[in-house]
């Protein structure tokens, strides 16, 4: 945001890219249930 005699001027902030910010996420530590487990089997398809 900057001001140019009366008016003021609001240009957006420059995003980072996706692959930035993948970078700076941190790991997880948190484990996952497995929820194939509670899904019912399949049944054979025959083609």
């Amino acid at each position: 945001m900057r001001r140019e005699g009366n008016c003021l001027i609001i240009e957006p902030v420059s995003r980072k890219g996706l692959l930035v910010v993948l970078a700076e996420l941190t790991s997880l530590e948190e484990n996952f249930p497995d929820i194939d487990t509670r899904l019912a089997l399949l049944d054979d398809i025959g083609l």
